[in-house]
């Protein structure tokens, strides 16, 4: 792998863990305004939100993070495999 596709492969894995941490957050009383939680938001935002306004409403139950995971995942393999 190049040295382009070894950065490109850190950065879809701390894109991977911060997505996680997020999803994660969301379980514990954790307040929006917490300098950690807005940093992951700031992070992750620009990743799910198109992902949200494709998906189809579930409610409460938001599966944003669960395609974006996916999706990078995919990412990774297929840059992996080349």
């Amino acid at each position: 792998m190049t040295l382009l596709g070894t950065i490109v492969n850190a950065v879809l894995s701390a894109l991977l863990l911060a997505i996680f941490v997020r999803s994660i957050i969301t379980w514990f009383p954790i307040s929006p305004n917490h300098p950690f939680r807005a940093m992951l938001d700031q992070i992750t935002e620009p990743i799910l939100l198109p992902i949200r306004r494709l998906l189809p409403r579930t409610g409460s139950l938001d599966l944003s993070p669960m395609v974006a995971i996916l999706l990078i995942l995919l990412i990774q393999t297929v840059l992996n495999s080349l």
